[in-house]
């Protein structure tokens, strides 16, 4: 099988089209939809499905767009190890994000990185999870902040390691006028009736908020729909909905027109992790090091918060 066409695979897979990937490595649609083709008739079996929205890889696709990843990943690490053994540096780690841990984790840690390592190029990309994992398997990332909600799977390694930064608990928020706003503590089963804000459906906190009203057996109503929380903090500072909001989020937040409880009975949490690959280099480690710190504090002002210490 031959290489080149497993990564245009993986590439086109990436993108979501044969014209993006084409753009990503300089060459026409045409090319690498001959590319493909080739690639098609070696294996025996179509391997993407081609719309108007795009390219999806097949259930076949999948397979080899998964196992091409791995391949590409080992590919550009036994590069990487020949140029660390004449003494080579990288030139460039990248860094893939979801919005909050992009505020709040990332800017001190890649600051001091780059104080310690001038010369290095750093490079940052917005991914919501769970996407991101075969990324870093094919080595287009070298590392990945992702997160996991109370009642959402985690995806498969594929061939990387997780790492947990944090355990960032999920507070209910209300408006200050709210009529629950004097009462400690608060049930799930206390909010029925209210307009929630979440994420729209299998956004993960939506899956989670889901969740949790099945154990209950509640239904609850989503009334507004954002993933973003500034968003959700900006209606909630209105007057406007409910919500469930990771301690964190508050922690950095003006909170005066606020009301912050924890619900009674459950503790819901956001996890958050490093996803990397198995060998990662020095510098790459480096960089998980700090993040590991960076996270270690973050939990600490968590806990003051709820502590009320400083």
């Amino acid at each position: 099988m031959d290489a080149d066409r497993l990564r245009v695979l993986v590439e086109v897979a990436h993108a979501g089209s044969i014209s993006a990937a084409a753009v990503r490595l300089s060459v026409t649609p045409s090319a690498l939809s001959q590319q493909l083709s080739k690639l098609e008739r070696s294996v025996g079996v179509r391997l993407l499905d081609r719309g108007p929205g795009g390219v999806r890889p097949t259930e076949a696709g999948e397979v080899l767009v998964r196992h091409g990843e791995r391949v590409l990943g080992e590919l550009r690490d036994a590069e990487d190890a020949v140029r660390a053994l004449l003494g080579s540096t990288p030139e460039r780690i990248a860094l893939g994000t979801f919005a909050t841990a992009g505020a709040l984790l990332v800017p001190a840690v890649l600051a001091e990185f780059r104080q310690r390592h001038p010369t290095v190029r750093l490079a940052l990309l917005d991914i919501e999870p769970p996407e991101g994992y075969g990324l870093i398997a094919s080595r287009e990332l070298d590392l990945l902040i992702t997160h996991r909600y109370t009642g959402v799977t985690l995806p498969p390694l594929g061939g990387t390691r997780r790492h947990r930064l944090l355990s960032d608990p999920l507070r209910l928020v209300l408006p200050a006028g709210h009529h629950l706003a004097g009462s400690d503590p608060i049930t799930l089963a206390d909010l029925t009736g209210e307009e929630w804000i979440s994420g729209s459906p299998g956004v993960p906190n939506r899956v989670c908020l889901q969740a949790l009203a099945a154990r209950a057996r509640l239904e609850l109503h989503v009334a507004f729909e954002t993933r973003d929380y500034g968003v959700t903090l900006g209606l909630l500072g209105a007057g406007v909905g409910v919500s469930l909001v990771p301690a964190s989020v508050l922690a950095a937040a003006d909170t005066r027109r606020l009301v912050v409880r924890s619900l009674s009975g459950l503790a819901p949490v956001r996890e958050v992790y490093v996803v990397h690959r198995h060998r990662p280099l020095p510098l790459t480690a480096e960089v998980v090091r700090l993040l590991t710190a960076a996270g270690a504090k973050m939990s600490r002002q968590v806990r003051g918060e709820e502590d009320g210490t400083p």
